[in-house]
Order: structure tokens, then C-alpha cells, then sequence
């Protein structure tokens, strides 16, 4: 299992995400979807932060959007 964090330029929120897992010592692949847009396309992603449990083929398990700290510790739960 792996986290996906996409993110944006001037998000806010994005900040706090990257902020929270690296505070938690998560390893995690972020995304700029403003550079990546077939990202967004792939994951449907209309806003961010979108943080994605991805397992080992790449398929999405579960993902939380915003910053929820709730939903995140959630998600490290399942690394």
C-alpha cells in the first residue's frame, strides 16, 4: 500500500496534508495535478487535496479529500 497525495499551486490545505503525514513520518508520492492533469483525469479529481490509498497494483482503496485529520490517520492506519 501507498499514499498519493495531489495537490495544486497556492492550496492551503494542500500545505497542511503534506504537513500532517510528514509530522506522522509517512512516506508518500505528491502530485501537482496542475502540471499532471491525466492524474486528475485518472483519479477524478475536480478539487484538492485528495489524498489516495493506492495498493500495490495501483488501484485506489480509499481516499480522503480536504484536510480531515480523521480520514488521514485513517488512511496511515492502512499502510
Amino acid at each position: 500500500m501507498k499514499l498519493l497525495k495531489l495537490k495544486q499551486p497556492n492550496c492551503r490545505n494542500c500545505g497542511f496534508v503534506a504537513a500532517f503525514l510528514e509530522d506522522n513520518g509517512v512516506n508518500f508520492t505528491s502530485v501537482d495535478v496542475s502540471k499532471n492533469p491525466d492524474v486528475a483525469v485518472k483519479y477524478n479529481i475536480m478539487s484538492t487535496p485528495v489524498t489516495i490509498l493506492l495498493d500495490d497494483n495501483d488501484n485506489e482503496v480509499k481516499r480522503s479529500a480536504g484536510f480531515d485529520r480523521d480520514e488521514l490517520e485513517t488512511l496511515i492506519s492502512q499502510l
